[in-house]
């Protein structure tokens, strides 16, 4: 593996992370607790293994210009800037989230896991856009 394949190896951590996030979700809602925490710290763990890739890959290549014109630009910058924004955000709250269900402190999860949740699955599936766009458009 070299350096050029970390794009496309952050994008299926990121999708690997979507469907854990998705299926952690339905199992909690189905009350399977214990599938649900299988399920949630996968993510975290392959999120974390995304950012670890994203770091390694920028410090290498640096900044990746999107070169395509017309309306497809602001719609890339619209997403790429979001997605920055709420990034930064992920961290703290997995880690806040995690936390809370650790120290068995549900209802605490529960009023956070629902604005980590959603601002996470955001930030996982706008990453692989963003490599589409990036990369295959």
């Amino acid at each position: 593996m070299s350096v050029t394949d970390l794009p496309a190896l952050n994008a299926a951590l990121n999708s690997a992370a979507t469907v854990l996030l998705v299926v952690g979700y339905r199992n909690i809602r189905r009350r399977n607790i214990a599938a649900h925490r299988v399920c949630m710290v996968a993510a975290f763990c392959v999120s974390a293994m995304f950012l670890v890739s994203y770091l390694i890959y920028h410090a290498q290549v640096g900044s990746v210009p999107f070169r395509r014109q017309g309306w497809i630009r602001p719609v890339y910058f619209t997403i790429l800037i979001t997605h920055v924004a709420l990034a930064g955000t992920i961290l703290p709250l997995a880690l806040v989230t995690i936390y809370r269900a650790w120290r068995e402190r549900f209802d605490k999860h529960r009023r956070i896991a629902r604005w980590t949740l959603p601002l996470w699955l955001y930030v996982s599936v706008t990453g692989v856009v963003i490599y589409v766009m990036l990369y295959h458009l």
